[in-house]
């Protein structure tokens, strides 16, 4: 069987945002398992418009064929006003069919460590017929973050990070067969 192919979703398009770093230091843990293939999905690429208020034939003609790639996600997700990013709710709308039948792990982060928004993600991505995994890593904005801007992950987060990983491929693997 061909190694699975899993997305990893920076949550906000905003300048100054923390995704990126969080998200590429997923990538490197998930890249040196070596057991699926990792990529950097950022929504910000796409420039999706607000749904209905105009056209985004070709951007969201892109965003769904990124996602029909892909057997499963890890969304970085940052907590805004205790929910999730308009951004990644608008990119979530965006995409029906593609997300259907695939497996997804949170990692957030913010000042309870993204709690909340991990918790709005998961109804929605229920809706969606993703099947988020158990294990949640957290990160706090104010121990694993220097002066709330450079991301310095405590260790502890490792052991999370990896069985989050396990349990998403696991899935992401078992709901490939619905597909």
């Amino acid at each position: 069987m061909s190694k699975l192919n899993i997305g990893i979703i920076l949550g906000s398009t905003r300048q100054g945002r923390l995704s990126p770093q969080v998200g590429e230091w997923v990538k490197q843990i998930a890249d040196g398992r070596g057991n699926a293939n990792y990529e950097i999905v950022d929504i910000a690429d796409y420039k999706l418009p607000f749904l209905g208020e105009s056209d985004a034939t070709e951007q969201a003609t892109a965003w769904n064929t990124k996602l029909a790639g892909l057997d499963g996600f890890v969304f970085i997700v940052q907590e805004y006003n205790h929910s999730i990013t308009a951004s990644l709710k608008n990119a979530l709308d965006f995409a029906r069919d593609a997300w259907n039948n695939k497996a997804a792990g949170i990692v957030s982060y913010g000042s309870v460590g993204g709690a909340r928004a991990a918790e709005h993600l998961r109804g929605i991505l229920g809706e969606l017929s993703v099947a988020d995994v158990r294990i949640h890593p957290a990160l706090s904005l104010f121990t694993d973050f220097e002066n709330g801007t450079v991301f310095k992950p405590a260790d502890l987060h490792l052991v999370n990070i990896n069985g989050m990983l396990d349990q998403v491929l696991a899935w992401s693997g078992a709901l490939k067969v619905l597909r």
